[in-house]
């Protein structure tokens, strides 16, 4: 039976961002601190039979050697079979949303969280001690928005825990919550964004001059394209939407420079793109991205496949980082056969939002049947045929494939009561007045 190395790890502290001269730089301190980063990896039963007998690998190219961790291995070393420490030095534990499968665990010393929120907190968002932040994903067993907390704090702002999953924050509070409180940045998913400006319009605001403090987007969770991002950022009067890009197995592991480019933090992790047909990898060009952390210590990554296919580039960018950028294209295996060609939800979502404005479109839904397209989009009032017409004819000269568009009044594919309500959480009860309703003795929700 393996058990844990608990001999002391090395954990020197990483170097400042800015402290390369150019990626190539940059990936030679990747190869410089990899023996050490693989030292800390061999402390776990997972990874200590994957990297016994190698000596000691000095590039990324050695690491080739490695079977990849998948998430099926991290599923299957539920719990503790990827822990790297002793438990008494554990800060925190987490499990991932499940929405490709079982849940997978992760857990982060305290030194740890300290790499996670500092990554976090370089964006060109520049998070201060004058900033007011909405933190509007889930709090629970995800990551996502423990470390926007954490960060929001490192940094002096002032945090608005307003969890998207608790009925404590409905849409209409977290509207409220943006006005009254003067929010200057929020985080959340993109799609949050948008049902926010239904819900505002419902409460009497306009979006786009109403909420003067607000300053910028965080965004995460779901892919962006452009033309969404251009939306939100036309619908708030020109609030700047930023894309961060990670998952809770290991915090965030790119955000966006001034330029709106994401970069890596290659600082922190050695990514390569790994291409399935051959079986190589690369620093450099498209394949499913493979991380290798180089200084977590209680649960440390080596080859770990996010299943997500992407484009890397040490080309330069005008910001100065040092870092190499990363495109994101989706999920491997993402897209649905329709027509003679796969079509994926980023294509689709970049057609929906490419529909002019004035068609009021914030909400769609689409199921892509072998022969053709069906979608529904909720339009404003008057705009629904023009808008349907425009979509079919966009789908079916932009991507090739037929379409059925169906078109919505407001409130069609999302409730005004939904945007309306308030909020209905109720703390346990068992004694009710006369004119209470005792039915309720059993909601704790």
């Amino acid at each position: 039976m393996n058990t844990l190395d608990t001999s002391a790890p090395s954990l020197a502290l990483p170097p400042p961002l800015g402290a390369w001269e150019s990626v190539d730089d940059l990936y030679r301190f990747q190869d410089a601190r990899l023996p050490a980063a693989l030292d800390l990896a061999r402390r776990s039963p997972f990874n200590r039979p994957r990297l016994a007998g190698a000596g000691r690998w000095e590039t990324a190219a050695d690491l080739d050697s490695v079977p990849l961790t998948t998430k099926q291995d991290l599923r299957e070393q539920y719990p503790w079979g990827m822990l790297a420490i002793a438990r008494r030095g554990l800060a925190t534990y987490h499990e991932s949303s499940g929405t490709s499968g079982e849940p997978t665990p992760s857990f982060f010393s305290e030194r740890d969280w300290h790499d996670v929120t500092d990554r976090f907190s370089r964006h060109a968002v520049g998070l201060n001690c004058d900033d007011t932040v909405l933190v509007r994903t889930p709090y629970a067993m995800l990551t996502t928005a423990h470390q926007a907390h954490q960060a929001a704090r490192s940094r002096g702002a002032t945090v608005v825990p307003a969890d998207n999953r608790s009925l404590v924050m409905p849409y209409a509070r977290v509207v409220r919550a943006l006005h009254d409180l003067d929010v200057t940045v929020a985080w959340c998913l993109p799609s949050e964004a948008l049902l926010w400006v239904a819900a505002a319009r419902e409460a009497g605001y306009r979006p786009e001059r109403d909420f003067p403090a607000l300053r910028a987007f965080l965004v995460a969770g779901e892919p962006l394209s452009e033309a969404r991002r251009a939306r939100i950022r036309e619908l708030w009067g020109g609030v700047p939407v930023h894309q961060d890009y990670g998952s809770t197995e290991t915090g965030s592991l790119a955000g966006e420079c001034a330029y709106g480019r994401l970069h890596l933090w290659a600082d922190r992790f050695l990514a390569q793109v790994y291409d399935p047909e051959s079986g190589g990898t690369a620093r450099e060009g498209r394949g499913r991205l493979t991380i290798t952390t180089l200084y977590r210590e209680a649960m440390p990554l080596v080859r770990y496949d996010l299943e997500d296919t992407v484009e890397i580039s040490s080309a330069a960018c005008p910001c100065g980082w040092q870092l190499p950028t990363v495109r994101v294209a989706g999920r491997s295996g993402d897209g649905y056969p329709v027509a003679g060609r796969r079509v994926t939800p980023h294509e689709l979502e970049e057609h929906v939002f490419r529909l002019p404005a004035e068609h009021g479109v914030l909400f769609w839904r689409a199921r892509v049947r072998p022969d053709a397209i069906e979608a529904e989009i909720e339009t404003a009032e008057g705009r629904g045929a023009p808008a349907a017409a425009a979509l079919t004819r966009s789908l079916r000269h932009g991507l090739g494939v037929p379409a059925r568009i169906r078109s919505l009044p407001p409130g069609g594919l999302v409730s005004r009561d939904l945007l309306r309500r308030g909020h209905e959480f109720v703390k346990p009860r068992t004694v009710f007045g006369a004119d209470e309703d005792w039915d309720r003795a059993v909601h704790y929700y």
